[in-house]
């Protein structure tokens, strides 16, 4: 069964290379790359958080993760820049690692192997949607009010389903950004691990809730 999947796969990955064009898949893979290290470097800012008493996320790391978003999206993309505007994805995306700290450290005390269910269930997913993403904030808001639960998990599941759907319609626009020219792969990069990141602490949020309400209702 499982070597029939790969073989799926593998012709499905066929037919992608066979339908988009090479300047196309080049710049793909590019975005890709800078992807794979944004990880990385979320990972190693998470870890920071978890495993040293170095620094720890707090509102500072938020803010400052913000200041380099708005310094990578307002810098020109070129090859005198390229090395500088990377080293600000890397040090943006340690940031964001170490801003998801305080979740991990609850998920953590409710069930350590989550975080690596979690990530799996997000790199699975990972691979109208403007409407849906303005009602939840809608929805926020209203709830900031009403405090009321029920809504809270429409909005939770609910963002997941949008931010699954991002990352298609990202990659769409990446490639025909890329056929009108556009060759900062750095900015659709950072576009990509923010939808993962957003599928990530979500799922994270539902599964620990998952794990939590069998031990609340055994204690009632």
């Amino acid at each position: 069964m499982s070597k029939t999947m790969l073989n799926t796969l593998s012709s499905f990955y066929n037919t992608l290379d066979q339908k988009i064009e090479k300047p196309v898949q080049t710049h793909l893979r590019r975005v890709y790359f800078s992807l794979s290290a944004s990880l990385l470097a979320a990972a190693a800012g998470a870890y920071v958080h978890l495993f040293t008493d170095f620094i720890s996320g707090s509102v500072w790391s938020v803010l400052g993760s913000l200041v380099l978003l708005i310094t990578i999206n307002a810098t020109v993309h070129t090859r005198e820049n390229e090395l500088y505007r990377f080293l600000a994805l890397m040090a943006f995306s340690a940031l964001s690692g170490l801003s998801t700290g305080p979740l991990l450290d609850f998920v953590i005390s409710v069930n350590a192997s989550l975080i690596v269910t979690a990530f799996m269930v997000t790199a699975v997913l990972f691979g109208t949607l403007l409407g849906m993403l303005s009602a939840m904030c809608w929805v926020s808001m209203f709830n900031m009010f009403i405090r009321s639960p029920a809504l809270f998990q429409v909005n939770l599941y609910t963002g997941l389903a949008v931010m699954c759907g991002f990352i298609v319609y990202d990659t769409q626009l990446i490639m025909e950004k890329k056929r009108m020219g556009d060759n900062d792969y750095i900015r659709h990069s950072v576009d990509l691990f923010i939808d993962f990141i957003g599928i990530f602490r979500r799922t994270l949020i539902v599964l620990c809730q998952k794990e939590i309400q069998p031990r609340v209702i055994a204690s009632n």
